[in-house]
């Protein structure tokens, strides 16, 4: 009994996992990322949003009096900007960490909807041979529009907020979660152990649950690291042109991009900071993904 526990698949692919450097220094920079937007009202300095009109366009490191309303009349409190202040005053360095709550709650959501409506779209679409072509037609139909030109057109239907911008980048995320299980389940169609329920008279609900549905949970776990680096980088994109969050409400790496370039030749650190925290949590989020799929992906198992 020990012996088989402890070369048990899933024990096997746990030190495959544990192993792989792809997994690991993804997986921490993630963890790390995480972290500190979960953390952001104790790391931030202050309000993200607060203005003050007296030290705009400050450098980083500048330290200053910024006046405040309260109850009791107006207060000058003083202020300590680690990574400047934006053409309004607000604190670069608290918007910058603020701004990554924003990243991974669309990134994550967007995986999670993705997934869930592309599986459903994909076992029907994979099993019932007479709504394969129907179903296919249409995501051929969604892939054959430019990812970033379609989350364009359906987020300009829509009041610019988070929840527009998540439906915008899930909309043409689907089509490829779509494809990838269809492809799952016509190659397991076929198999003996598939046929040998159908012929025991399995319910088709049940036969999908349990003989087909497995088998697309590490294909999907793969595709959904994916997944949220694209929504992340189409996020920014999206707020960076004004189409998405407003920087008055919500800061994000992307509109505090948007805010900046008016003032990049003079401040370009202003598009630095948020830039670099993307691209690092783009990155490691895509050596997740592909640390994910050596380990859990046969073919590529072997080699590891």
């Amino acid at each position: 009994m020990t012996t088989q526990s402890a070369h048990s698949p899933f024990r096997r692919t746990l030190r495959r996992m544990g192993g792989h450097p792809s997994v690991l220094i993804g997986g921490i920079l993630v963890l790390l990322i995480c972290l500190m937007a979960f953390l952001a009202p104790a790391l931030g300095t202050r309000d993200p949003n607060a203005i003050s009109t007296s030290n705009r366009l400050k450098e980083p490191g500048f330290e200053g009096i910024m006046k405040v309303y309260t109850d009791e009349g107006r207060i000058k409190v003083p202020v300590h900007y680690r990574l400047g202040s934006d053409s309004l005053g607000r604190d670069l360095y608290s918007r910058v960490i603020y701004g990554a709550r924003v990243s991974l709650i669309v990134g994550v959501t967007v995986a999670a909807i993705s997934i869930a409506i592309g599986m459903v779209g994909g076992l029907v679409a994979g099993y019932f041979r007479f709504l394969d072509g129907i179903i296919m037609r249409i995501m051929d139909g969604l892939m054959a529009i430019p990812a970033i030109l379609l989350a364009i057109a359906v987020v300009s239907v829509f009041n610019a907020g988070l929840t527009s911008v998540i439906i915008a980048i899930v909309v043409p995320e689907v089509p490829r979660v779509v494809r990838l299980v269809r492809s799952i389940v016509l190659s397991i169609r076929e198999e003996p152990y598939v046929e040998a329920a159908i012929t025991a008279g399995t319910k088709t609900h049940l036969l999908l649950i349990r003989h087909v549905l497995p088998n697309t949970v590490a294909p999907l776990i793969v595709q959904g690291t994916f997944i949220v680096a694209s929504a992340i980088i189409v996020e920014a994109i999206l707020s960076f042109l004004g189409l998405g969050i407003p920087a008055d409400e919500v800061p994000t790496w992307g509109n505090i991009m948007g805010v900046a370039r008016e003032n990049f030749q003079l401040h370009p650190y202003q598009i630095l900071y948020p830039g670099v925290l993307l691209a690092i949590t783009v990155l490691s989020v895509n050596m997740l993904g592909d640390g994910l799929r050596d380990t859990l992906d046969p073919r590529f198992a072997k080699r590891v």
